[in-house]
Protein backbone atom coordinates (compact mmCIF):
# COMPACT_ATOMS: atom_id res chain seq x y z
CA UNK A 1 0.00 0.00 0.00
CA UNK A 2 1.26 3.10 -0.72
CA UNK A 3 0.26 6.00 1.11
CA UNK A 4 0.25 9.39 -1.21
CA UNK A 5 -0.31 13.03 0.06
CA UNK A 6 -1.77 15.65 -2.98
CA UNK A 7 -0.76 19.03 -2.58
CA UNK A 8 -3.48 21.55 -3.89
CA UNK A 9 -6.96 20.88 -2.92
CA UNK A 10 -8.20 22.82 -6.03
CA UNK A 11 -5.66 20.98 -8.68
CA UNK A 12 -7.08 20.19 -11.59
CA UNK A 13 -4.48 17.52 -11.95
CA UNK A 14 -4.67 16.91 -8.01
CA UNK A 15 -8.17 16.03 -8.48
CA UNK A 16 -7.69 13.98 -11.38
CA UNK A 17 -5.01 11.85 -9.99
CA UNK A 18 -6.90 11.19 -6.94
CA UNK A 19 -9.86 9.76 -9.05
CA UNK A 20 -7.51 7.94 -11.03
CA UNK A 21 -5.75 6.23 -7.98
CA UNK A 22 -9.10 5.35 -6.22
CA UNK A 23 -9.26 2.55 -9.03
CA UNK A 24 -6.96 0.68 -7.14
CA UNK A 25 -7.76 0.92 -3.40
CA UNK A 26 -5.92 -1.98 -2.05
CA UNK A 27 -2.75 0.04 -3.60
CA UNK A 28 -2.72 3.58 -3.01
CA UNK A 29 -4.40 5.45 -0.38
CA UNK A 30 -4.67 9.07 -1.27
CA UNK A 31 -5.48 12.90 0.99
CA UNK A 32 -5.38 15.78 -0.64
CA UNK A 33 -4.17 18.87 1.64
CA UNK A 34 -5.00 22.80 0.81
CA UNK A 35 -1.79 24.73 1.24
CA UNK A 36 -3.52 28.24 1.89
CA UNK A 37 -2.81 29.62 5.22
CA UNK A 38 -0.70 28.14 7.95
CA UNK A 39 -2.32 25.35 9.55
CA UNK A 40 -0.89 22.75 7.27
CA UNK A 41 2.63 23.24 8.42
CA UNK A 42 1.41 21.91 11.92
CA UNK A 43 0.14 18.79 10.16
CA UNK A 44 2.72 15.61 10.29
CA UNK A 45 3.31 13.80 6.81
CA UNK A 46 5.36 11.22 8.23
CA UNK A 47 2.51 8.60 7.46
CA UNK A 48 3.25 9.45 4.02
CA UNK A 49 5.24 7.25 1.38
CA UNK A 50 4.85 10.20 -1.23
CA UNK A 51 3.88 13.72 -1.34
CA UNK A 52 2.66 15.44 -4.68
CA UNK A 53 3.07 19.11 -4.97
CA UNK A 54 0.43 20.05 -7.61
CA UNK A 55 -0.08 23.47 -5.83
CA UNK A 56 0.92 26.59 -7.40
CA UNK A 57 -0.25 29.04 -10.01
CA UNK A 58 -0.60 27.75 -13.81
CA UNK A 59 -1.25 30.60 -15.41
CA UNK A 60 1.30 32.77 -17.51
CA UNK A 61 1.50 36.22 -16.89
CA UNK A 62 3.85 39.36 -17.40
CA UNK A 63 2.39 41.87 -15.02
CA UNK A 64 4.77 43.14 -12.48
CA UNK A 65 2.73 42.95 -9.82
CA UNK A 66 2.25 39.39 -9.94
CA UNK A 67 5.84 38.41 -9.93
CA UNK A 68 5.95 38.86 -5.99
CA UNK A 69 3.29 36.23 -5.72
CA UNK A 70 4.62 34.06 -8.54
CA UNK A 71 7.85 33.45 -6.77
CA UNK A 72 6.02 33.10 -3.00
CA UNK A 73 3.63 30.06 -4.77
CA UNK A 74 5.54 28.42 -6.96
CA UNK A 75 8.87 28.79 -5.74
CA UNK A 76 9.07 29.09 -2.06
CA UNK A 77 6.04 27.08 -1.27
CA UNK A 78 7.29 24.45 -3.14
CA UNK A 79 11.07 24.35 -1.12
CA UNK A 80 8.61 24.52 2.23
CA UNK A 81 6.78 21.35 0.98
CA UNK A 82 9.44 19.47 -0.09
CA UNK A 83 11.59 20.44 3.01
CA UNK A 84 8.60 19.49 5.46
CA UNK A 85 8.53 15.94 3.39
CA UNK A 86 12.24 15.20 3.77
CA UNK A 87 12.00 16.18 7.73
CA UNK A 88 9.11 14.13 8.48
CA UNK A 89 10.31 11.32 6.52
CA UNK A 90 8.63 10.50 3.58
CA UNK A 91 10.22 8.78 0.82
CA UNK A 92 9.62 10.51 -2.26
CA UNK A 93 8.60 14.56 -3.44
CA UNK A 94 7.40 14.73 -6.97
CA UNK A 95 7.03 18.36 -8.21
CA UNK A 96 5.06 19.31 -11.11
CA UNK A 97 7.32 22.16 -12.86
CA UNK A 98 5.94 22.69 -16.80
CA UNK A 99 8.10 22.71 -20.22
CA UNK A 100 7.33 26.75 -19.85
CA UNK A 101 10.89 26.19 -18.42
CA UNK A 102 12.05 26.14 -21.63
CA UNK A 103 10.72 29.70 -22.77
CA UNK A 104 7.77 30.06 -24.94
CA UNK A 105 6.51 28.84 -28.44
CA UNK A 106 8.69 29.08 -31.21
CA UNK A 107 7.39 31.95 -33.42
CA UNK A 108 5.08 30.70 -36.44
CA UNK A 109 6.75 28.77 -39.50
CA UNK A 110 9.64 27.58 -37.07
CA UNK A 111 10.60 24.39 -35.19
CA UNK A 112 11.09 24.18 -31.37
CA UNK A 113 12.42 20.71 -30.26
CA UNK A 114 13.64 20.24 -26.93
CA UNK A 115 16.47 17.91 -26.36
CA UNK A 116 17.74 16.64 -22.97
CA UNK A 117 20.79 19.56 -23.80
CA UNK A 118 18.38 22.35 -24.08
CA UNK A 119 19.00 25.05 -21.81
CA UNK A 120 16.72 25.99 -19.43
CA UNK A 121 15.43 29.48 -20.62
CA UNK A 122 12.19 31.19 -18.99
CA UNK A 123 10.79 33.95 -20.70
CA UNK A 124 7.95 35.23 -18.15
CA UNK A 125 7.64 34.97 -14.13
CA UNK A 126 6.05 31.80 -14.16
CA UNK A 127 8.82 29.86 -16.21
CA UNK A 128 11.12 31.55 -14.34
CA UNK A 129 9.31 30.59 -10.92
CA UNK A 130 9.26 26.91 -11.72
CA UNK A 131 12.80 26.84 -12.38
CA UNK A 132 13.38 28.51 -9.08
CA UNK A 133 12.12 25.97 -7.70
CA UNK A 134 13.80 22.71 -9.75
CA UNK A 135 16.59 24.30 -8.05
CA UNK A 136 15.53 24.56 -4.84
CA UNK A 137 14.00 21.06 -4.37
CA UNK A 138 16.19 19.19 -6.58
CA UNK A 139 19.39 19.51 -3.72
CA UNK A 140 17.18 18.04 -1.06
CA UNK A 141 17.23 14.79 -2.93
CA UNK A 142 19.75 12.83 -0.77
CA UNK A 143 21.16 10.37 -3.04
CA UNK A 144 19.23 7.43 -0.61
CA UNK A 145 16.50 7.18 1.07
CA UNK A 146 14.71 11.08 0.45
CA UNK A 147 14.44 10.57 -3.23
CA UNK A 148 12.89 14.06 -5.30
CA UNK A 149 10.99 13.33 -8.88
CA UNK A 150 10.38 16.69 -11.33
CA UNK A 151 8.03 16.73 -13.66
CA UNK A 152 8.44 18.80 -16.60
CA UNK A 153 4.70 18.37 -17.74
CA UNK A 154 3.58 19.88 -21.26
CA UNK A 155 -0.54 21.49 -21.61
CA UNK A 156 -2.04 18.73 -19.62
CA UNK A 157 -5.95 18.70 -21.23
CA UNK A 158 -8.85 16.22 -20.19
CA UNK A 159 -12.41 16.77 -19.57
CA UNK A 160 -13.69 20.33 -17.60
CA UNK A 161 -9.54 21.09 -18.06
CA UNK A 162 -8.65 24.93 -17.68
CA UNK A 163 -6.67 27.34 -20.58
CA UNK A 164 -6.04 26.96 -23.75
CA UNK A 165 -7.75 23.80 -24.66
CA UNK A 166 -11.24 24.69 -23.93
CA UNK A 167 -11.18 27.79 -26.10
CA UNK A 168 -9.93 25.62 -29.07
CA UNK A 169 -12.90 23.20 -28.20
CA UNK A 170 -15.43 26.05 -28.40
CA UNK A 171 -14.07 27.44 -31.53
CA UNK A 172 -13.93 23.90 -33.25
CA UNK A 173 -17.53 23.56 -32.30
CA UNK A 174 -18.81 26.87 -33.97
CA UNK A 175 -16.60 28.05 -36.37
CA UNK A 176 -17.17 27.84 -40.14
CA UNK A 177 -13.35 28.59 -41.06
CA UNK A 178 -10.37 28.24 -39.13
CA UNK A 179 -6.60 28.82 -40.15
CA UNK A 180 -4.64 25.83 -41.36
CA UNK A 181 -1.13 26.39 -40.27
CA UNK A 182 1.37 23.40 -39.48
CA UNK A 183 2.67 23.41 -35.82
CA UNK A 184 4.05 20.69 -33.49
CA UNK A 185 3.22 20.70 -29.70
CA UNK A 186 3.88 18.24 -27.01
CA UNK A 187 0.89 18.10 -25.49
CA UNK A 188 -0.47 15.31 -22.09
CA UNK A 189 -3.84 13.84 -21.88
CA UNK A 190 -4.86 14.05 -18.19
CA UNK A 191 -5.16 9.96 -17.42
CA UNK A 192 -1.83 9.57 -19.35
CA UNK A 193 -0.33 11.79 -16.82
CA UNK A 194 -1.85 10.06 -13.75
CA UNK A 195 -0.38 6.67 -15.18
CA UNK A 196 2.44 8.42 -15.43
CA UNK A 197 2.76 9.60 -11.53
CA UNK A 198 1.27 6.35 -10.63
CA UNK A 199 4.09 4.22 -11.92
CA UNK A 200 6.51 7.34 -10.89
CA UNK A 201 5.84 6.20 -7.16
CA UNK A 202 4.87 2.95 -7.67
CA UNK A 203 8.60 2.87 -8.69
CA UNK A 204 10.26 5.19 -6.45
CA UNK A 205 11.80 6.95 -9.75
CA UNK A 206 13.76 10.08 -8.74
CA UNK A 207 15.20 12.39 -11.19
CA UNK A 208 14.12 14.84 -14.43
CA UNK A 209 11.19 13.08 -16.23
CA UNK A 210 9.07 14.64 -19.71
CA UNK A 211 6.30 12.63 -19.94
CA UNK A 212 3.77 13.35 -23.25
CA UNK A 213 1.50 11.65 -25.24
CA UNK A 214 2.71 9.02 -28.09
CA UNK A 215 1.80 12.01 -30.71
CA UNK A 216 2.54 15.50 -31.41
CA UNK A 217 -0.38 17.90 -31.48
CA UNK A 218 -1.13 20.40 -34.61
CA UNK A 219 -3.16 23.18 -33.55
CA UNK A 220 -5.06 23.05 -36.93
CA UNK A 221 -5.90 19.62 -37.13
CA UNK A 222 -6.63 19.10 -33.44
CA UNK A 223 -9.91 21.81 -34.10
CA UNK A 224 -10.90 20.18 -37.30
CA UNK A 225 -10.33 16.99 -35.40
CA UNK A 226 -12.96 18.03 -32.57
CA UNK A 227 -15.45 19.56 -35.10
CA UNK A 228 -15.73 16.03 -36.85
CA UNK A 229 -16.25 14.37 -33.95
CA UNK A 230 -19.23 16.73 -33.06
CA UNK A 231 -20.66 16.45 -36.57
CA UNK A 232 -19.57 19.71 -38.19
CA UNK A 233 -17.31 20.06 -40.67
CA UNK A 234 -14.49 22.72 -41.01
CA UNK A 235 -12.57 24.56 -43.54
CA UNK A 236 -9.06 24.88 -42.44
CA UNK A 237 -7.90 28.16 -44.35
CA UNK A 238 -4.17 27.68 -46.30
CA UNK A 239 -2.35 30.56 -47.02
CA UNK A 240 -2.51 32.28 -43.44
CA UNK A 241 0.89 31.26 -42.13
CA UNK A 242 1.82 35.11 -42.97
CA UNK A 243 -0.82 37.24 -41.50
CA UNK A 244 -1.14 35.20 -38.58
CA UNK A 245 2.79 36.02 -38.31
CA UNK A 246 1.85 40.14 -38.81
CA UNK A 247 -0.14 39.48 -36.21
CA UNK A 248 2.07 37.81 -33.77
CA UNK A 249 3.92 41.42 -33.78
CA UNK A 250 1.10 42.76 -31.62
CA UNK A 251 -0.63 39.39 -29.60
CA UNK A 252 1.81 36.64 -28.04
CA UNK A 253 -1.82 34.61 -28.14
CA UNK A 254 -1.36 33.97 -32.00
CA UNK A 255 2.63 32.40 -31.63
CA UNK A 256 0.44 30.63 -28.56
CA UNK A 257 -2.18 28.79 -30.44
CA UNK A 258 -0.02 28.64 -33.76
CA UNK A 259 3.68 27.98 -32.47
CA UNK A 260 5.59 24.95 -32.21
CA UNK A 261 6.90 23.72 -29.12
CA UNK A 262 7.98 20.06 -28.64
CA UNK A 263 9.63 17.55 -26.98
CA UNK A 264 12.32 14.75 -28.34
CA UNK A 265 10.04 11.57 -28.39
CA UNK A 266 13.26 9.90 -27.15
CA UNK A 267 13.23 11.98 -24.36
CA UNK A 268 9.78 10.74 -22.78
CA UNK A 269 10.11 7.02 -23.37
CA UNK A 270 9.72 4.96 -19.89
CA UNK A 271 10.38 1.55 -19.44
CA UNK A 272 6.58 0.91 -18.79
CA UNK A 273 3.97 2.49 -21.22
CA UNK A 274 1.76 5.09 -19.43
CA UNK A 275 0.12 6.22 -22.61
CA UNK A 276 -2.74 4.22 -22.29
CA UNK A 277 -4.81 6.80 -25.11
CA UNK A 278 -3.66 8.14 -28.35
CA UNK A 279 -4.56 11.56 -29.91
CA UNK A 280 -8.25 10.20 -30.88
CA UNK A 281 -8.99 8.44 -27.84
CA UNK A 282 -8.03 11.47 -25.55
CA UNK A 283 -9.85 14.13 -27.51
CA UNK A 284 -12.42 11.92 -28.03
CA UNK A 285 -13.01 11.56 -23.75
CA UNK A 286 -12.61 14.95 -23.81
CA UNK A 287 -15.25 15.81 -25.60
CA UNK A 288 -17.56 13.00 -24.21
CA UNK A 289 -18.19 11.92 -27.49
CA UNK A 290 -18.07 8.18 -26.77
Amino acid sequence: MKRILITGSNSYTGRALTEYLSAWPDKYETRTISLRGEGWKSESFSRFDAVIHTAGIAHDSTKSADKELYYRVNSELAFETAKKAMNDGVDQFVFMSSSIVYGKSAPIGREKVITRDTPLNPESFYGDSKVKAEGMVAPLDDGGKFRVCILRCPMIYGRNCRGNYPVLSKLARRLPVFPKVHNARSMLYVKNFAEFVRLMVSNNERGVFWPQNGEYSCTSGMVRMIAELHGRKILLLPGCELPLKLLANFSGLVNKAFGSLAYDMSLSSYRENYRLYDLVGSIRETEGVI
